[in-house]
């Protein structure tokens, strides 16, 4: 088994997917960023090479470790990719049925001693490493967004996940410079079982007319010294993802304070996810961002 990691595939090259590249090519691994869809992947990739450039003006990182860690990543449209992997992070959509049919497809590429993780921020790691021949090899590997910026991993182990797969993920999310949660495998972990259910109760004020966008995001910014209102950090995360983790609580925990919010469920409906399809609790079409409600 993998006692060190050195070189990482990651599936998915979205907003999480990238991030991760993004942390990992600048911590000196070698990464394969895997999609399906080409443009996907070139979005990503040209993600990566912005932030990046980002840090440079501000003076977080030179020019040479940008362009070091630029050249440390390989995108790729191929699985077949991620044959000589020592982990691979899955990073796709927060949709259980995706994750396992990705895990399906990866493991007989992979070598015998790889390990597999999941950025799931809600799913059971004990299922999902279920769709995979190495169960004690799985581990949840929970990367917070923006992945670049913020400094916690979550790290949940499964009911099979043995302690050298748990010592290595840790080594690595040290290496990373990242702060590790370690959580029981319990539906939307840690951070999310909190987070999630205050945005639910946001939305729910709004539906219910105790308030408009603005005036809720307003008191929670000022009133409980919050950087960010709720709602509008609800079109940050993408209310998609949102609804699919108040899902997976409410069917996981089997209580209803736990109900998805009809509002937020008309909005995914819709296709208002929030910041990626450019509307949400906000309407980010024109030059400043405006409440749709």
């Amino acid at each position: 088994m993998i006692s060190e990691i050195k070189k990482i595939g990651i599936i998915g090259a979205g907003q999480m997917g990238n991030g991760i590249a993004h942390v990992c090519s600048l911590s000196k691994y070698e990464v394969i960023l895997n999609d399906l869809d080409k443009d996907n992947l070139d979005k990503g990739m040209a993600t990566i090479q912005g932030n990046m450039a980002r840090q440079v003006s501000k003076g977080a990182i030179s020019e040479e470790q940008m362009q070091a860690a630029l050249d440390n990543i390989t995108p790729s449209l191929a699985l077949d990719s991620m044959s000589e992997v020592d982990l691979v992070i899955e990073a796709a959509t927060e949709h259980e049925e995706t994750k396992r049919k990705i895990f399906s497809a990866v493991t007989p590429i992979l070598r015998p001693e790889a390990l597999i993780a999941s950025n799931t921020s809600s799913l059971s790691i004990t299922r999902l490493a279920a769709a995979t021949d190495r169960a004690e090899q799985f581990i949840g590997i929970h990367f917070m967004n923006p992945v670049p910026v913020m400094k916690l991993i979550e790290l949940v182990r499964g009911i099979a996940t043995d302690e050298n797969t748990f010592k290595t993920a840790k080594q690595f999310a040290d290496n990373l410079g990242k702060t590790v949660a370690v959580s029981e495998d319990f539906p939307a972990f840690m951070v999310n079982r909190i987070l999630l259910p205050m945005i639910n109760e946001a939305v729910y004020t709004l539906y219910e007319g105790v308030g408009n966008v603005q005036s809720i995001d307003t008191a929670m910014r000022l009133g409980a010294n919050h950087p960010m209102g709720p709602l509008q950090l609800a079109d940050f995360i993408g209310l998609d993802t949102c609804l699919s983790i108040m899902q997976v609580l409410y069917e996981g925990l089997a209580d209803t304070k736990y109900r998805p919010c009809p509002l937020l469920v008309k909005y995914v409906e819709a296709g208002w996810l929030g910041r990626k399809s450019q509307r949400g609790f906000y309407d980010y079409r024109g030059e400043v961002p405006i409440p749709t409600r």
